[in-house]
């Protein structure tokens, strides 16, 4: 497989692991509260990742330890929570599409801040995909008007620190491997995790008993959801671009619906040819690279 199939099977591995990260995120959230969920969430995955890969952070050194402060607090602590408390108040599919912010945020990250350069095309590709995006999200508001949308925020917030984790790894984290990286990321997030877990209810045995099934898929969600697709995106990022690796957020959205209405969450006709406008922003991102 050479480098452009490797990057494109990656973008669809992550595109089903993360569109499917919602769903599992909302089941857990049934017997969890947002705040549990965003540290078991880093727990669970820490430990996944500890098992496998704690030697390799002996090749990161002190100068490259500050960028991996900034990629742990910016591309995973604070997502986990943000991400959280906007699955519990707006329907899993809308968190998703909400999330598709993460490319034209990229895309103006990088030249605003890293000088990163971009053809027009790239633009062009991600207001496409953007606008169908919004099309989407206004749908959504308009089949949930009691859902408060002030948790959109959340995400748009999310979505920023995920430019900045893109374009901080690919300017200053491209000598170290992508597991690195992430094992590097959860050895300084770990011990945050288990302070905020432990300011929560949590450890009351009668609460985690109530908890199990919740527990289950918020396990599911770290192993796969956390450690391995990050561990894949930060690879991706590596053989890719910036714009390329993000765009992932336009095709997670597509399989997020799938599994929100097969929960009951209701689609909107208009919104399969929302999905149509974003896979072709990606195509009109991604042409020619």
């Amino acid at each position: 497989m050479n480098s452009k199939q490797s990057r494109w099977f990656i973008l669809i591995v992550l595109s089903l692991i993360w569109g499917s990260s919602f769903i599992l995120m909302k089941l857990a959230l049934i017997d969890l509260s947002p705040v549990q969920v965003g540290a078991l969430r880093i727990i669970f995955s820490a430990l996944a990742l500890f098992l496998i890969a704690l030697k390799k952070i002996k090749r990161i050194n002190r100068k490259e330890w500050i960028y991996i402060v900034l990629t742990a607090l910016l591309g995973t602590f604070f997502p986990v929570f943000l991400f959280a408390y906007a699955v519990e108040n707006i329907d899993s599919s809308i968190v998703s599409i909400l999330n598709s912010l993460t490319p034209l945020n990229t895309l103006m990250v990088g030249a605003f801040f890293f000088g990163f350069s971009f053809l027009r095309k790239q633009f062009l590709g991600v207001i496409i995909g953007l606008l169908g995006a919004l099309f989407l999200i206004l749908k959504g508001a308009e089949l949930n008007p009691d859902q408060n949308y002030l948790y959109a925020l959340a995400i748009v917030i999310a979505s920023v620190g995920y430019a900045f984790n893109v374009n901080i790894i690919k300017r200053h984290l491209s000598e170290l491997s992508a597991l690195t990286i992430v094992t590097g990321n959860f050895v300084v997030i770990f011990i945050p995790a288990l302070i905020v877990l432990w300011m929560t209810d949590f450890f009351e045995v009668s609460y985690m008993i109530g908890a199990k099934s919740s527990l289950g898929y918020l396990l599911l969600l770290s192993v796969f959801g956390t450690a391995m697709a990050k561990t894949l995106f930060n690879k991706l990022i590596h053989i890719s671009s910036p714009i390329f690796s993000s765009s992932v957020t336009y095709l997670i959205p597509i399989v997020a619906i799938f599994w929100g209405v097969l929960d009951g969450e209701r689609l909107f006709p208009g919104q399969i040819i929302a999905g149509s406008v974003i896979l072709f922003g990606v195509y009109l991102t991604n042409k020619g690279k």
